[in-house]
């Protein structure tokens, strides 16, 4: 996992939990709007966590895909490579001789 993917997590972690916080807090809280509120927040966290869930699925099926393919083809999965490479080494050259570094 990237950097950025686990900063990511990390924070809808802690939103996630910051969330849950605020729903205890206001358990004893008389009020409709309060109540309503929280029922609300409540199912925000479960579609938030059924979104989260079908995100993480896909992801491994794509990474088993991948995965797959790259096992039934090696050599064209090494050219792809290569060739992707090659091309972005171009254009980061390309691209720092304009920049005059």
């Amino acid at each position: 996992m990237n950097k950025h993917t686990q900063a990511t997590h990390n924070d809808m972690g802690t939103l996630a939990e910051d969330a849950r916080a605020l729903m205890a807090a206001t358990a004893d809280v008389a009020g409709e709007k309060v109540a309503d509120a929280r029922k609300r927040l409540a199912a925000a966290l479960d579609s938030a966590k059924e979104v989260a869930g079908r995100v993480r699925d896909r992801a491994v099926e794509g990474a088993k895909a991948a995965d797959e393919a790259v096992r039934e083809h090696p050599y064209q999965a090494i050219g792809i490579a290569f060739g992707v490479g090659a091309l972005i080494g171009y254009l980061a050259m390309r691209r720092c001789s304009r920049n005059g570094d």
